[in-house]
This record gives C-alpha cells, sequence and structure tokens, in this order.
C-alpha cells in the first residue's frame, strides 16, 4: 500500500509539472505573439533627404557624439551634453549639418529651440560686427507643422574679394528633443532650395521619434 501511495503522488507531481510547463510555453506564446516595441532614438537625415544638388550626390559622415567644430550662427548656444551631429557634403562647394539635442524635459526644449532661432536672426548683425568690412542680411523663411513646430531662415554674407556664402538654418522640436540642420553654399539667396530645405527640415523634425 505504501508503494502504491508514493506512486500515485509521483504521479500527480509529474502531471503539475506538466501543467505548469504548458502553462509556461502558453504564456511565452502570448508574449511573442505581442511583442512589445523598442524604444527608439532619434534617427538622423539620409543624404537622399537633403536637397538635391544639380552636379553631385550627398555623401553623409557618421553620427557622431557632441556638438560640430564651430557651427555657424550657433556658436555657444547649443549644449554638448545629450548632442549629436552628422555631416553632409557633396563634391563641390555645398556642404549641411544636422544637430540633434535631447534635452532634460519640454521646457527646457522649447527655450534651447527659442534660443537658437533668436541667435540665427542676430547671425547677421553679429557677422558684420565682426568683420565690419563685411555684409550679411538674414531672412525668415516661415514657419512648419512638423511635430511640435520648426522653423526656417536664411543668412547670406559677402566679404570684400571673397565669394558670398548662404546659408539655410531649419530649427524644430518634438517633445525634448531639438533638432537644427544647416545647409550652405557660395552665392545667394536665388542660390537657395527654400522649398526643397522645408521639405528636409519637416522631415528631420519627424525622424526624432519615428
Amino acid at each position: 500500500m505504501q508503494m502504491r501511495n508514493r506512486a500515485i503522488r509521483a504521479a500527480v507531481v509529474a502531471v503539475a509539472a506538466g501543467a505548469a510547463t504548458l502553462a509556461v510555453v502558453a504564456t511565452s506564446g502570448t508574449a511573442q505573439a505581442q511583442p512589445r516595441k523598442a524604444a527608439t532614438g532619434p534617427a538622423f537625415l539620409a543624404p537622399k533627404e537633403l536637397p538635391p544638388h544639380p552636379s553631385s550626390a550627398w555623401s553623409a559622415g557618421a553620427v557622431t557624439a557632441g556638438l560640430p567644430e564651430a557651427p555657424f550662427c550657433v556658436e555657444d548656444t547649443l549644449p554638448k551634453a545629450g548632442s549629436s551631429h552628422r555631416r553632409f557634403w557633396t563634391e563641390y562647394d555645398t556642404g549641411a549639418t544636422q544637430i540633434v539635442v535631447k534635452t532634460k524635459s519640454e521646457a527646457a526644449a522649447k527655450q534651447l529651440a527659442a534660443a537658437a532661432e533668436k541667435k540665427i536672426r542676430n547671425c547677421a548683425a553679429d557677422w558684420e560686427r565682426k568683420y565690419p568690412e563685411g555684409t550679411a542680411s538674414w531672412r525668415d523663411y516661415g514657419t512648419l507643422p512638423a511635430e511640435d513646430g520648426a522653423h526656417v531662415y536664411g543668412v547670406h554674407t559677402e566679404y570684400p574679394d571673397s565669394e558670398p556664402g548662404i546659408h539655410l538654418f531649419g530649427v524644430g522640436r518634438d517633445g525634448a528633443t531639438v533638432t537644427l540642420v544647416d545647409w550652405g553654399q557660395m552665392g545667394d539667396y536665388r542660390h537657395a532650395p527654400v522649398a526643397d530645405f522645408k521639405r528636409t527640415t519637416t522631415t528631420a523634425v519627424v525622424k526624432l521619434h519615428r
């Protein structure tokens, strides 16, 4: 009788263990059927998303932590902490840079975007003070309905016995993340691809949390 009771208990334990295994498998199968979406960070522009160049394809460097060296117009405005950037170039005189800054809060991001825009609006006057023999101007190309908003500007500089330069800037925000895109080449406002650059800026902002 004792041997029989032991056999029965062993069978019960085996059945229970089997049921537990089936429960784990079922639970695991449910979890696999509905995987949790992984969080992703900001995605940077791809070369093909920049304004088309008439004579050259765009190339791009790697996404790099920190700020680029001496970013035009926005020096000493963007923080190094939380920043990363990517450079773009063509075979000719056209280049671009995208900077992304992840801040601690939406309020901090709003403040940073506003500071960057103010610096760009003051860029021409600051440049003329630094180079009194030259001339500079800026244009406001308006806002864009991208995520939490974006704004596009143009800045033109000219120095005696030197080629003029034209830059386009796009500043945008999505939540606590800010991006700034700078496009530049030799020339003036006639050479600025404003419509294409607006599309580039919109894409840059949308990709911040894609």
